[in-house]
């Protein structure tokens, strides 16, 4: 049975960034000084450790894609780079767009000996499994899934949840035909990058939010097969709409740019995902499912910087942490106005509620949630 360790100050971190999922600015939420004069003791005295050595603790975080996506690798880098700023850590990121890439780039991070080395999706945690023992004095992080090594952290997300409460809005919005675009058929859509098992958990969460409000509902699902062929993305947009869809949800990191796009030329709808990306065709998103990968991988490194870091850990951060939800419509309200449907937001508002509570539980793909 894998060590689950959920640590105190993330979870006051997390859920104070409820209030602010619908910004893409770094984890602010989750900085020193939102967490009181205890947690800047801490840092103090990091701080006054890392002097004693003259050097900074050094994080190499490897991506299984690029930064520039818009999407869960950027937010992962704006978590990294607010921990520059509040800690002077010296950070390298490497990107990769093949297996053999992230690979190679994992064992040369390991061979340059860093303090700290993230894998930063869990297209890596293979290659954690099988590298991570032959260094036991590095430590090690990987998010969105679970290595269970001593010298591994886990944090992984309840997307299932938040992708619950997608479904319900991509639903209600679909019966909402006074709106321009939104035809009579109750069709969805859902487009990922790779076929993995998190994105699964996604899609067992969107498919049960949607025909939780309408059990009749059709949702058409594909994958890209990448997370860096924008291209792929808007195709598979494209003909999910000439399908009947008229609001589809991206879950494709560098990939889903093109669902957004489609969205915006063929003057239809779509659904974000983890960081808020409203704004990136603004009225042609209806929301963004935000996933604070940035939370998680600031708090991984504080905790090397604090002495606090736990291997063979596990931590899961659903609705309840904060560690996923929807952003609050209001780039969809500014352009429709008067048109815009607040029963969308007061329903999931509702849904959000009932799932903390227990009253909905939202299942998961297996091997995934927090017993997995």
């Amino acid at each position: 049975m894998k060590k689950r360790v959920v640590s105190v100050a993330l979870a006051a971190a997390m859920c104070f960034s409820m209030t602010a999922c619908s910004s893409s600015e770094p984890a602010e939420t989750a900085a020193p000084e939102a967490e009181g004069a205890e947690a800047a003791g801490e840092e103090a005295a990091a701080e006054e450790g890392a002097e004693s050595t003259g050097d900074p603790i050094r994080v190499c975080v490897v991506y299984t894609g690029n930064l520039g996506d818009k999407s869960y690798n950027d937010s992962c880098n704006i978590g990294a780079q607010q921990a520059v700023e509040d800690f002077g850590i010296e950070l390298k990121s490497l990107e990769g767009t093949t297996a053999e890439e992230w690979e190679a780039n994992l064992v040369a991070a390991c061979e340059e000996g860093y303090d700290l080395i993230i894998g930063a999706s869990s297209n890596i945690a293979d290659y954690i499994t099988e590298h991570a023992p032959n260094y036991p004095d590095i430590k090690f992080a990987v998010i969105d899934t679970t290595v269970d090594l001593e010298n591994v952290e886990s944090i992984s997300f309840a997307q299932n949840q938040g992708s619950f409460l997608a479904g319900a809005a991509a639903a209600l919005f679909t019966q909402k035909t006074d709106i321009p675009g939104v035809n009579e058929e109750h069709i969805i859509g859902w487009v990922g990058g790779m076929d993995i098992p998190v994105l699964h958990d996604f899609y067992v969460g969107y498919e049960q939010g949607a025909k939780y409000v309408d059990p009749d509902i059709q949702i058409l699902q594909a994958f890209a097969g990448s997370w860096t062929d924008p291209l792929k993305g808007k195709e598979l947009t494209l003909a999910q709409y000439e399908q009947g869809a008229d609001i589809v949800m991206n879950v494709a990191s560098g990939t889903g740019v093109g669902v957004l796009e489609a969205a915006a030329e063929a003057d239809l709808y779509a659904i974000g995902v983890d960081l808020n990306q409203d704004n990136d065709q603004p009225g042609h998103v209806l929301t963004s499912m935000v996933k604070r990968v940035d939370n998680a991988c600031y708090l991984v490194i504080k905790s090397v910087v604090d002495g606090t870091f736990v291997g063979g850990s596990t931590q899961y951060l659903s609705l309840t942490e904060g560690g996923v939800s929807l952003t609050d419509f209001s780039v969809m309200k500014e352009a429709l106005g008067d048109q815009f449907p607040q029963d969308i937001v007061d329903t999931c508002n509702d849904l959000a509620a009932k799932i903390i509570s227990g009253e909905i539980v939202v299942e998961n793909y297996e091997g995934f949630g927090p017993e997995a």
